[in-house]
């Protein structure tokens, strides 16, 4: 297998840096319309003059069912302006999330109760009722049938099944006449603009584009360049329907194209990595390479994943991809990878099919399906096309439980760290509870008011059943996330230390100071935050922290949810949200002050290491995987390295022997960033002084400057984590 870099000529060169340049113009054009956001960094195009009027089915504007959804959906892609980038392979782009202009209504009898929605609020609960997209659909289904045959096999089974109520037939089918509307426009976009255009080779392309769209309108593709259009196609219309934004095993789904085009002498590597940039520019969604086949007997590596690799590192944007990494992964293309991230600061995310796979057996399935599970999100894996996991929309926040039970304990006067522990349990069962009555409501009302009109078309079930992924899938598991458990384990810890072991104070006395956000008293509030906190060796937060994290995912386990017993698998996880996770929660006994960010995930705290020799990756690396909930949902490491010091410490060779030994500890996932400390500064200081600067914020990658101050803070932190707060 040929592993060389692709050096490319100028000709490619030049348009893939014309790609980068626009996407800099465009993410200025978002910032000075406030349009940027605290997340991974959408690839929508900016039209000022565009304005939608969503059809009016009643007098309050309210959309009730998939059906009247889908045709506002279809008036959308009919109405949006299309867009095409001479520059670009690929044509068609999206222009908002339709979620945004909607009212999506929602019948009484189908909500949850007025008591569930009162605990969530209580407990700053993020519940995933009426989520949606979280699944990871099987592209190889479109790539087949292209968006002519997905509409002939809506139709086929409409007849076939013949059912009373055809509103699901027909809304996947408005959606699908919308997409191919919207196809059609796109090619009109790219033949107007070729009769413009002066300069032969840009004409060629847009040319070619118009016709490439045209075919596209109902055939599949047939080659590599045809393939990533499809797939850029369905990544516009994914993200336009309330955020979607997943692809799957991409390596694996364009090789076969890549290597019949290779065959037939009509694509070089430059080709493809042209194509391939032109796809990542067209959007961030999320995607995975190399990984284990079924059978775990061998690694999926192909040239093509390299090429990916290239192309990553040539657009040096914002992109979604993770590395599966197994002890048969290739070892070049690891290394490949982590020089690609050297050279610009961040790059691909890193899987680790211990965790992922192992840990998802432990739910009782097959271990070959695990190695299919990839990864399509922020933080989350799924198998594709046949799970309904409902990932990453969930938030069981053990600070709020934790806060709750202080509250007991002050009341109660029972000051003793074995009654905090019982009712900090007691409020992270209620949290559970009620977000597994939740799921149930969903399960029944999700498809009737927010069906997955694009996700079901690349799913397996729900077109042949007449289902929405929801229930028309084969495998059904919903996620619970954990958060904040350092914040809870170091309150723990410090107590135990600072209190009952040497007596500071009495309990009384420091809750006082605690309630009153350590004003005035700083001395207290370094003294409970200096204890050896959770990643520390022989801290005394982490026999809190693996008990926690013992109940919580044994609440999560002992039993489905109460109506349909619909089973579930806890992770922990936090998103970018530290911040808005810890504006209701008052000062903590770990020394955080009041509405302070939470802990992320089940990681330690940044600042956990200062002071101790050991290179404190490998600290955080241990603690992360020590209490990772185990059953296949991510429980994220996030690494903020700095450059001098990793040359230091050994470079790509500890780093790569880093990533292998978190993956046998049973890691699921780890997020990397390798800064200078001096260019993170600047940029935080004055994001304008480094327009292009890239980085992973958690599993997702974003522009460090269209991030808000907040969310850049957490970055910062993580980075400088060895430094005092």
């Amino acid at each position: 297998m040929n592993e060389e870099r692709v050096v490319l000529s100028a000709l490619y060169a030049d348009r893939i840096a014309s790609l980068h340049e626009s996407k800099i113009a465009m993410n200025d054009v978002k910032r000075r319309l406030n349009r940027v956001h605290d997340s991974d960094d959408w690839g929508f195009v900016v039209f000022e003059d565009f304005h939608y009027e969503p059809p009016k089915f009643r007098e309050s504007g309210e959309l009730y069912g998939g059906l009247e959804i889908a045709k506002a959906l279809r008036k959308w892609l009919h109405d949006m302006p299309p867009y095409v980038h001479k520059d670009s392979a690929l044509g068609g782009a999206w222009v908002d999330i339709i979620q945004n202009h909607l009212r999506i209504g929602l019948r009484p009898e189908d909500d949850v109760s007025p008591e569930i929605r009162a605990c969530w609020a209580k407990y700053n609960t993020s519940p995933g009722f009426m989520g949606m997209n979280h699944c990871g659909p099987d592209m190889q289904i479109g790539l087949d049938l292209g968006w002519g045959g997905l509409l002939a096999k809506i139709r086929h089974y409409r007849a076939k099944l013949s059912p009373a109520d055809t509103s699901f037939y027909d809304m996947e089918e408005e959606t699908v006449l919308g997409i191919q509307t919207y196809v059609e426009n796109v090619a009109a976009e790219a033949e107007r603009m070729a009769g413009l255009e002066t300069d032969e080779n840009a004409k060629k392309n847009l040319l070619e584009i118009a016709a490439m769209n045209r075919y596209l309108v109902s055939a599949p593709p047939r080659t590599m360049r045809e393939a990533c259009q499809f797939l850029a196609h369905f990544q516009s219309v994914d993200r336009t329907y309330f955020s979607g934004g997943a692809l799957s095993q991409l390596d694996e789904l364009l090789r076969p194209y890549y290597e019949k085009d290779v065959r037939a002498g009509i694509l070089s590597d430059e080709e493809a990595v042209w194509y391939l940039a032109s796809l990542f520019f067209n959007d961030t969604h999320y995607s995975q390479i190399a990984g284990l086949i079924p059978d775990g007997s061998r690694d999926m590596t192909s040239r093509l994943s390299f090429l990916i690799l290239d192309a990553l590192h040539y657009l040096h944007i914002p992109i979604n991809v993770a590395l599966r990494v197994s002890d048969k992964v290739n070892p070049t293309l690891l290394r490949r990878s982590l020089e690609y991230t050297l050279e610009d600061g961040s790059g691909v995310d890193y899987s680790c099919n211990v965790g992922v796979e192992e840990g998802y057996a432990r739910n009782g399935y097959p271990i070959e399906l695990g190695r299919l599970r990839a990864k399509v999100g922020c933080n989350w894996v799924a198998l594709p096309g046949i799970e309904y996991p409902l990932q990453d929309v969930t938030r069981c926040n053990m600070a709020m439980a934790f806060q709750e039970a202080l509250k007991d304990m002050q009341e109660t006067k029972n000051f003793d760290l074995e009654y905090l522990f019982e009712r900090t349990c007691h409020h992270i069962r209620i949290i559970v509870d009620s977000i597994k009555a939740g799921y149930d409501k969903h399960y029944e009302a999700v498809g009737k008011y927010r069906p997955e009109l694009v996700l079901n078309l690349f799913m397996h079930g729900p077109i042949e059943r007449g289902l929405n992924a929801s229930q028309g899938v084969d495998i059904v598991d919903f996620n619970i996330d954990g958060i904040a458990l350092a914040t809870v384990a170091d309150s723990f810890g410090a107590l135990e230390q600072r209190i009952v072991r040497e007596k500071r104070m009495s309990f009384e006395e420091f809750f006082e100071i605690m309630n009153r956000n350590y004003e005035g008293r700083e001395d207290v509030r370094l003294m409970m935050a200096n204890i050896k906190r959770f990643g520390s060796p022989d801290s005394p937060s982490e026999k809190w922290a693996l008990r926690l994290r013992d109940f919580y995912v044994k609440t999560c386990k002992e039993s489905g949810t109460p109506k349909h017993n619909l089973p579930i698998i806890p992770g922990m996880f936090s998103h970018g949200d530290i911040y808005i996770h810890g504006r209701k929660l008052k000062a903590t006994p770990n020394g955080r002050r009041d509405y302070e960010p939470i802990s992320h995930s089940n990681e330690p705290d940044p600042g956990f290491a200062r002071g101790i020799d050991t290179f404190s990756p490998t600290l955080k690396s241990n603690a992360v995987a020590l209490a990772a909930p185990g059953y296949g949902n991510s429980a994220p490491l996030h690494l903020d390295i700095d450059t001098e010091m990793l040359e230091k410490a050994g470079g790509i060779d500890a780093l790569a022997a880093l990533i292998h030994t978190h993956n046998h500890m049973g890691g699921t996932l780890i997020n990397l960033n390798c800064l200078s400390r001096k260019v993170l500064l600047e940029a935080h200081a004055d994001p304008s002084t480094h327009p292009d600067l890239v980085v992973r914020v958690t599993g997702y990658s974003a522009f460090f400057s269209s991030l808000t101050r907040e969310y850049r803070q957490q970055v910062v932190d993580r980075f400088l984590s060895r430094e005092n707060r």
